[in-house]
């Protein structure tokens, strides 16, 4: 993608961001429309809808050539990444934007031919941007993020991750999991993937895990990430499938092989 073009799309789509941002805000008391996908914890709201519908709007209207790949179904059915593909999550965690008015964030990641060029992350109630263009690096507020610590000691990680994958489950050995949150420094959950790929590449928090997670969750962390040196895979080091759900696992590179092999590699299958 041309610098040129990629700089005044990234004007644009951060402008956006920033619209929907405040009027989530201005709106965040008033009553609610909420139903359920795919279970009874997987929430959607009228909010949602409503700010999703408003960024597939703006770029059908500025950018008709662009596709969109998107959480509430208003975008495109795509089977590939060719051209320019913005994947959005209008609100990622809704659980917490429900329940706790806070800890949730918009998420954009446009992607160019499969590669990610920009990557935008707006936690609303904190009015906390990160974001990244390719090869630019990544910033919070303006204010660029450091390269992660090429000397991180495992045993100091601090890493989120979902209780859930603690407790037996299907996808992942809990007591391998169990052993892995006993050995770092400590765990967190935020109930939020983007903000806790925004958290790694702030370098609060040494890596993140999760068993089942949609392209729109992880789009724009990726590339904020991996512009202060991060990696991200799936749980066997493979680069995400940015068209299904997958494992994810980002972290600081140092400590990337120890988990997959230690914790993830016998995992169930």
């Amino acid at each position: 993608m041309n610098k040129t073009f990629r700089d005044s799309l990234f004007d644009q789509a951060k402008a956006w961001v920033l619209e929907a941002g405040a009027t989530i805000r201005n709106k965040i008391n008033d009553p609610l429309d909420i139903g359920t996908k795919s279970d009874a914890n997987d929430l959607v709201t009228s909010m949602d809808k409503e700010t999703e519908s408003f960024f597939i709007k703006n770029i059908r209207a500025s950018y008709p050539e662009h596709l969109i790949l998107s959480e509430e179904g208003y975008g495109d059915h795509l089977t590939t990444l060719n051209g320019t593909v913005w994947i959005i999550d209008p609100i990622d965690g809704t659980m917490n934007f429900v329940h706790q008015k806070r800890n949730f964030a918009i998420s954009i990641g446009i992607y160019h031919d499969g590669i990610g060029e920009i990557g935008i992350i707006y936690d609303v109630m904190a009015d906390i941007l990160f974001y990244a263009k390719r090869n630019e690096g990544a910033y919070k507020n303006n204010v660029r993020l450091a390269p992660l610590n090429p000397n991180l000691k495992f045993e100091e990680a601090i890493f989120g991750l979902n209780h859930f994958w603690l407790c037996e489950n299907r996808l992942v050995d809990e007591r391998r999991m169990q052993d892995f949150v006993k050995t770092i420094r400590g765990s967190r959950t935020y109930g939020s993937a983007a903000l806790e790929l925004a958290y790694v590449a702030e370098g609060i928090m040494d890596g993140y895990l999760s068993m089942n997670l949609a392209p729109w969750d992880v789009a724009a962390g990726i590339v904020i990430v991996g512009e202060v040196g991060g990696i991200t895979s799936d749980i066997d080091g493979v680069p995400v499938n940015m068209l299904d759900k997958s494992s994810i696992l980002t972290c600081n590179p140092t400590i990337q092989k120890r988990i997959i092999a230690d914790y993830l590699q016998t995992g169930k299958k």
